[in-house]
């Protein structure tokens, strides 16, 4: 029986070094980087801390917040009625032909009808 052989991806210098400048562009992820390169992002950020880089955290991205009036307490918002369509089931069981339509606000009940009926 033969041992199949483990082989291990070797990077170079200039790759390990162009995903590492690609993390600190604003808005990137270190594991957005990783997974559009195809290697772990954790490798990536073992990487990083060789060099002495610290990874970016999701805190220190930047937050744009456009607000053009203060925000204000209760706004009312006028919602259209909502139709309740029916759960239509059609049982099939030889020749005979039963359709049953039952309210969607009791689907527990319908599932526990048909798993009973089912058998």
């Amino acid at each position: 029986m033969t041992q199949p052989l483990r082989t291990r991806r070797t990077h170079s210098e200039a790759f390990k070094q162009s995903l590492i400048e690609a993390c600190g562009e604003p808005g990137a992820s270190v594991a957005g980087v990783a997974l559009a390169n195809g290697i772990n992002a954790n490798q990536l950020r073992r990487w990083m801390r060789e060099r002495g880089i610290e990874p970016p955290e999701l805190s220190c991205l930047p937050l744009r917040v456009a607000a053009s009036e203060p925000m204000g307490g209760f706004v009312p918002v006028q919602l259209s009625p909502s139709v309740d369509p029916p759960i239509r089931v059609e049982l099939r069981k030889g020749t005979a032909v039963v359709t049953v339509d039952w309210p969607a606000s009791s689907a527990a009940a319908c599932g526990a009808w048909l798993r009973e009926w089912l058998g």
